[in-house]
């Protein structure tokens, strides 16, 4: 059955080795923190098999970016890959510069080689995201880290001073190089099924000795009794959803790629490809034993795609022994998608908490804002274009352009892209093409995005945050409107249909 998604979001103009991070405060000016960052290729074997991954300052995954609100980051690249590179900024809004994106409508790929500085400013926003290179299917190869906005000091935080502050990457991975993966698709065929699931670059625990080797370094995170952590949980992932649970822990839900939510209590949330959630969880239990940390496939055959389960270890420092036995539950059936949106549905924005700014998120009624432009995206299973599998949106394959859209723009250049996007899917043939939406600045705009494939996706804003309003089975019609949360929608940047 097709799903959809309806979102109106508003319009603005956008789109290391930790101790190479110098922070310089300015009296005239808010802070710059700075960044040098040597991109490479190094060798790991996450999985017990050695494969060439992407490096930043020879650590996989790359740093932290650890700033607060309103400062200005500055990240200087060098290219040490064989092939271009872009680094994009998932999450942040880039707001009147959307030249530092990083993305190929953008930015000219920095070049082997070469380097590149990036300058922007985390402008009015807190909260998780992360980065990653946005070219040549790198992603699937590493080259990601965390960003992590704070609070500035005068804007109260809606929860207690956590003990401790974590980050956790969850992803499928494939043992295949990247460049192998880009050349299967490019010839038309399937990834198929991942080797595992990563936590922080590694492997799982041996919870199983049939389904884990011997050998394969985890991730373990140290903790304290009685202490409350925040755990930054990021699926970077390719195409996997992932429920994610810590044995005999509740997680309390506090944010979500810059907006603070309705606090509740979550046995275990599925967090969808490019997803940020914060969670508070609190260290109440006897500490028998070490505690497992769990991110599972979903929307698959359980039995098929049992190795595609990431295992990591929470150590309390009074723990007892090792974890043993089997893992904590995932939801009842692993098809189940009603358990999965009713999830999402339940996730709200915490309206009455200030942010970025002193006065509450809720203070910004968009239900109140006149919609100017509202575009129906349908998306359908994959087709052959051009002896090509391609992916359509409204019957359109985007090809990006020789000439970044920007510098089309910048320059004055004609025909690099056009303005006519249809609003609707249309009645003919799928085409490649380099048609671009025609948003109007300081407009406000509905979006519905209908899935009519037979997979999960997930789409990303860049520069953007929106309020997801409504989500529900079948086709959309103007009479859903009636549905809409039209008052503690949240507020984020990426979303499953």
């Amino acid at each position: 059955m097709a799903e959809r998604l309806w979102i109106p979001a508003a319009l603005v103009a956008a789109a290391v080795v930790w101790a190479s991070m110098v922070v310089v405060p300015c009296s005239a000016e808010d802070p710059y923190a700075y960044f040098d960052w040597d991109v490479s290729y190094i060798t790991a074997a996450p999985l017990g098999v050695k494969q060439q991954v992407i490096g930043i300052n020879g650590r996989f995954p790359g740093p932290i970016v650890n700033v607060s609100t309103n400062w200005n980051v500055v990240v200087n690249v060098l290219n040490d890959l064989d092939e271009s590179l872009l680094l994009t900024w998932n999450g942040i809004q880039h707001r009147k510069n959307s030249w530092q994106d990083g993305v190929s409508g953008t930015n000219c790929p920095i070049p082997s080689g070469w380097n590149w500085t990036y300058q922007f400013q985390v402008k009015d926003q807190i909260g998780s995201f992360f980065y990653f290179p946005s070219l040549n299917f790198q992603r699937a190869a590493g080259g990601f880290g965390g960003i992590t906005v704070n609070n500035r000091d005068v804007i109260a935080v809606p929860f207690g001073n956590p003990y401790g502050d974590i980050t956790l990457f969850i992803g499928d991975w494939y043992t295949k190089n990247h460049t192998d993966l880009r050349k299967a698709l490019d010839e038309g065929k399937d990834l198929g099924m991942p080797d595992g699931v990563l936590m922080n670059g590694k492997g799982p625990y041996r919870y199983n000795k049939t389904l884990v080797p011997a050998g394969i370094e985890y991730e373990s995170i140290n903790v304290h009794p009685g202490k409350t952590y925040r755990f930054r949980v990021h699926n970077i992932g390719i195409s996997t959803s992932l429920n994610f649970r810590i044995q005999n822990h509740n997680m309390l839900l506090v944010e979500t790629e810059g907006s603070y939510t309705v606090q509740q209590n979550y046995t275990n949330l599925d967090i969808h490809v490019g997803q940020s959630y914060s969670f508070l969880v609190a260290m109440d239990q006897n500490a028998s034993s070490d505690y497992y940390i769990v991110a599972s496939a979903r929307f698959v055959n359980e039995s098929r795609w049992a190795r595609v389960t990431g295992v990591a270890i929470l150590h309390y420092s009074n723990s007892k022994g090792k974890a043993s036995g089997p893992l904590p539950d995932p939801p009842q059936d692993f098809y189940d998608k009603t358990y999965s949106m009713n999830q999402a549905r339940s996730i709200r924005w915490n309206v009455s908490a200030g942010a970025a700014r002193p006065n509450p998120q809720g203070s910004f009624r968009y239900a109140s804002i006149n919609v100017t432009q509202v575009y129906l995206l349908k998306n359908t299973p994959p087709v052959v274009i051009n002896r090509k599998r391609r992916s359509t949106i409204n019957g359109i394959s985007y090809s990006p352009p020789a000439t970044p859209l920007r510098l089309a723009d910048l320059y004055n250049l004609k025909g690099v892209y056009t303005l006519d996007f249809p609003t609707r899917p249309l009645k003919r043939a799928p085409k490649i093409g380099q048609s671009v939406i025609n948003g109007t600045f300081r407009g406000f705009m509905e979006i519905i995005f209908q899935n009519n494939d037979t997979k999960v996706q997930t789409y990303h804003m860049d520069g953007y945050s929106f309020f997801v309003v409504g989500m529900d089975y079948g086709e959309w019609t103007e009479d859903s409107r009636g549905t809409y949360n039209k008052g503690d929608g949240v507020a984020r940047c990426t979303a499953q249909v």
